[in-house]
């Protein structure tokens, strides 16, 4: 079995920082989870939030810490530093080797769309973001670890694309891309939403976009080597 991820990113037009951040990090007892948090506004100060946020999940997370334990800690950092007035939001994709299940949490205003052999479910249940709330907890889900198994999540950037220029996003636009392609096609998935979306926007994004994709691949077992490709334009 191999765990793919893809990740696709690009800033709000005309800002040359990106407000969403976008980590990985490799579960103590076994797996990977990707955090993907968006900060409040854009630009720089938006960058600091999702960045002081992706950063303290991954430290919870290699520490051993529950997913959705991790959430509400993040929660309650943010809170205190920002004193409830800078939100941001989180969500946390996780593959659990030592349960062999996949945990997701979300407090975001955007779906987690999961393929099995069945079909796709979006889970996109009303959840308010982490920091400004006093009181928050994170919507969290658990299932059964399958080959196969593609999960995606994005920002508010993707959801919103178009929608300035009286366009649509079309959301079965995107269970097309998921249907047509396998778990081992992560990045193709998350280059080819985040195309779809800069075409909504003209190639103009009113916001910044981020996806990020997630595929359990039925890959024999061969030499253990992890890779990680990365493609960083400044």
């Amino acid at each position: 079995m191999e765990v793919r991820i893809g990740v696709a990113r690009t800033n709000k037009y005309a800002m040359r920082e990106c407000g969403d951040s976008v980590e990985t990090v490799e579960r103590p007892r076994g797996g990977v989870s990707v955090i993907l948090a968006d900060g409040q506004g854009s630009g720089k100060p938006a960058k600091l939030t999702s960045s002081l946020v992706v950063n303290k999940t991954v430290a919870l997370i290699a520490d051993g810490a529950r997913d959705g334990a991790v959430a509400r800690s993040v929660h309650d950092y943010l809170y205190n530093m920002k004193d409830g007035k800078v939100s941001s939001t989180l969500t946390i994709m996780s593959v659990d080797l030592d349960t062999q299940t996949v945990v997701f949490c979300r407090n975001s205003n955007c779906p987690v769309l999961v393929k099995q052999d069945y079909g796709i479910d979006s889970y996109d249940q009303s959840i308010s973001s982490i920091g400004v709330h006093k009181r928050m907890k994170p919507l969290v889900y658990e299932m059964p670890l399958n080959v196969g198994m593609i999960l995606l999540s994005y920002s508010d950037g993707i959801q919103a694309a178009g929608r300035k220029r009286g366009k649509e996003f079309d959301l079965q636009h995107i269970y097309r891309i998921l249907n047509e392609n396998k778990a081992e096609d992560v990045n193709f998935i998350a280059q080819s939403i985040l195309e779809y979306a800069l075409d909504l926007d003209d190639y103009r994004p009113g916001d910044d976009m981020t996806v990020a994709v997630v595929g359990v691949s039925d890959k024999e077992a061969g030499h253990l080597v992890r890779r990680l490709n990365m493609v960083y334009p400044y």
